[in-house]
C-alpha cells in the first residue's frame, strides 16, 4: 500500500482555494456533458494504465458505474476509505459516486465495462434487491460467467452490427445479475432485504441533502410516509434506524474527506454543514469510535 499512500493526500493540494480543495476530484470519463456517448465503454486496463504510470488517484464518476476484471497481474485498489489487493482473477465492483483508486503492477492485463446510472436505471428493477447489493463498491472472485460476458460485451461493442445496443443491454444486465450474486455471498447480512422501494428513494434523497442535517420528520414529510413508517421500513431493510442512516451518510462522507482530502478538520466541519466543529468531531468519534485526527492518522499509516 506504500505507492497508493504516497499520493492519497497529495491529490489536492495543488489548490490554494478551500472550495476547490473540498473537491475529491469527479471525472467525466470522456470529457463531454453527455458522461456515456454510448451504450457502455469498453476499455482494456492496460490502455489507460500505461498513460497514468499504473496508477490512478482518488477520484470519482458522478453517473458512472464501472466494472474491472483482472487477467493477469495485480495491485491494490481503495474502495471507498478500505484498501483491497488485487490478484489475477479480481473482480472489482465501483458503484457511481463510490471515491476510488488504484496501484497495478506494470503489465497488469484485463477489462474495465463502464456503464451509465441510466443504463442501470433501465435494467435493474427495484423490487428484486439488486441495487442496493451494487452500490456496494468491493473486490471479489470473478468466475466463468463474469469472464464470458466481459468477453461477450467486447466483442460486440466493437462489431457495430445490427441490434449491437439492445444486445449491449442484455448483456450488460446479466453481467450486472452476475456480479450482484457474487457481491451478495461477501456478506449476507450487508444485503439482506434491501429492496424496499420507499427505502431507495429515502436514499436517493439521503444523497442529495445529507448535509442540509434534515430530521426524520423532514424526509419522512417529503416522502409522504409518516416518520414512524420510514422508520419501521428502513430497520426491516436494513436494521439501522432512519435517524441512524442519515447520520451513518454523513460520517461516511467525512470518512471520504479525512482519507482523500487535505482539507483540515474544521474545513471538512463546515464543508458538511456543521456550524461548530467540536460538535461535529464528537459526532464522529461517537459513530467511529475514534477522533478525526486519530482516524486521519490511523489511515495516513496504513492501519
Amino acid at each position: 500500500m506504500d505507492a497508493l499512500h504516497k499520493f492519497m493526500y497529495n491529490s489536492n493540494m495543488t489548490q490554494p482555494d478551500i472550495r476547490t480543495r473540498s473537491q475529491i476530484e469527479s471525472y467525466n470519463l470522456f470529457g463531454e456533458m453527455g458522461e456515456l456517448p454510448d451504450v457502455v465503454h469498453c476499455e482494456t486496463i492496460q490502455t489507460r494504465s500505461q498513460i497514468h504510470n499504473w496508477e490512478f488517484k482518488p477520484h470519482r464518476h458522478a453517473r458512472l458505474h464501472q466494472v474491472l476484471l483482472l487477467d493477469s497481474g495485480g495491485g491494490h485498489a481503495q474502495l471507498d476509505t478500505r484498501a483491497c489487493p488485487l490478484v489475477a482473477g479480481s473482480l472489482i465492483n465501483v458503484p457511481a459516486g463510490s471515491v476510488h483508486a488504484f496501484v497495478f503492477a506494470e503489465n497488469t492485463t484485463g477489462w474495465v465495462v463502464t456503464l451509465s446510472s441510466e443504463l442501470l436505471d433501465e435494467v435493474l428493477r427495484e423490487d428484486e434487491g439488486l441495487r442496493p447489493v451494487l452500490l456496494r463498491p468491493a473486490a471479489t472472485r470473478r468466475d466463468a460467467h463474469h469472464r464470458y460476458l466481459v468477453g461477450q460485451i467486447f466483442h460486440e461493442h466493437a462489431a457495430r452490427t445490427f441490434a449491437r445496443a439492445h444486445v449491449l443491454r442484455s448483456l450488460s444486465a446479466l453481467l450486472l445479475g452476475h456480479l450482484a450474486r457474487a457481491l451478495q455471498t461477501l456478506d449476507q447480512s450487508h444485503t439482506a432485504q434491501t429492496g424496499d422501494p420507499l427505502q431507495i428513494r429515502f436514499e436517493k434523497l439521503l444523497d442529495k441533502n445529507f448535509d442540509q442535517h434534515w430530521s426524520v420528520s423532514n424526509y419522512a414529510r417529503r416522502l409522504s410516509v409518516s416518520a414512524t413508517h420510514l422508520s419501521r421500513v428502513t430497520r426491516q431493510a436494513s436494521g439501522l434506524s432512519a435517524s441512524r442512516i442519515i447520520e451513518d451518510r454523513v460520517i461516511r462522507e467525512a470518512r471520504r474527506h479525512l482519507v482523500f482530502t487535505n482539507l483540515g478538520i474544521s474545513e471538512i466541519a463546515y464543508l458538511l454543514g456543521y456550524n461548530d466543529p467540536a460538535y461535529f468531531s464528537r459526532v464522529f468519534s461517537r459513530a467511529t469510535g475514534m477522533s478525526p485526527k486519530v482516524f486521519r492518522s490511523h489511515a495516513e499509516a496504513g492501519a
